[in-house]
């Protein structure tokens, strides 16, 4: 389904600012929209960036909404960790950072990684920080083999790629689904070091020290989400490999008061394989509330 949009609206023009986190790392925010109108947050998946928001968060502001995409620390062009220390926690701090300096309690939607994080922090605190979440195709358990999956391609390469193009093909056999990328646009995602070679553009210390370790916390997450009495919404995949039947009829006894969305045709990655799809539906709910 398109989304219909007022085309003689002007697009809000993004601007980044630079967040200190409690510790003293910086934060890359991007900000969409009106200042004054009501907030929304985007918290990537594991290993993206603020990027993957873009097209969804320009539609949405010039739908009435202002739109915050935040690179996490160790993606994008937030600092990376100089002892390279990366916990679940520190994520959740952030986001909830982030999430307090706004006068209006916002909308959180969050992909993967970002939704997980956006679970403990609700079901974890006293109080509503957010008006209503929004978890992209994560549950408090996941099928392991699809993750698996994620983590196997990411770990490939570590010397990276001599060119844009080779990152583009190695893309294109992870997702043969797609239409290959324009390998400029993918300057977003890689970039290129001293040794003239490309990488992707987040710590490789993740991979141990975050990745590796998140089914720990399955219990946590599991015992936040019969906790989260915000507003809750739950987009999957129609194919995804990383959420199944399972893994939403337990999320679904757990918060019985949340409702699930399917986005036919869509992998794990619902934003990008049908972001238009993903943007109406993320609309219709915020219209709802």
């Amino acid at each position: 389904m398109e989304m219909l949009l007022d085309s003689s609206q002007p697009k809000a023009t993004p601007h980044v600012e630079r967040r200190v986190a409690r510790d003293g790392l910086h934060l890359a925010v991007e900000h969409f929209g009106d200042p004054a109108a009501a907030p929304l947050i985007f918290a990537h998946g594991f290993g993206q960036n603020r990027h993957a928001w873009r097209a969804s968060a320009e539609s949405l502001a010039v739908a009435g909404w202002r739109g915050l995409a935040l690179d996490g620390r160790g993606h994008g062009d937030s600092d990376w960790a100089e002892d390279g220390h990366y916990e679940m926690e520190h994520f959740v701090d952030d986001l909830i950072e982030v999430t307090r300096a706004e006068v209006r309690p916002p909308v959180l939607i969050g992909a993967s990684m970002g939704g997980l994080l956006g679970l403990l922090a609700q079901g974890e605190a006293n109080a509503p920080l957010f008006r209503a979440l929004v978890l992209v195709d994560v549950t408090p358990r996941w099928e392991s083999q699809g993750v698996e999956r994620i983590l196997d391609f990411m770990a490939k390469h570590p010397e990276g790629y001599a060119s844009l193009d080779d990152a583009a093909d190695a893309i294109a056999r992870y997702l043969p689904h797609r239409e290959r990328k324009d390998p400029q646009r993918l300057t977003t995602q890689l970039r290129r070091h001293a040794d003239g070679r490309w990488r992707w553009h987040w710590d490789p210390r993740l991979l141990a020290r975050v990745a590796r370790d998140a089914e720990r916390y399955i219990p946590r997450l599991l015992a936040a989400a019969a906790r989260v009495d915000i507003p809750l919404l739950l987009l999957s995949g129609g194919r995804s490999d990383v959420v199944s039947s399972h893994t939403i009829d337990e999320f679904l006894r757990l918060a019985p008061h949340a409702r699930h969305v399917r986005i036919e045709d869509a992998t794990h990655m619902v934003v990008g394989d049908r972001n238009e799809a993903f943007t109406q539906a993320i609309r219709e709910y915020l219209e709802s509330l």
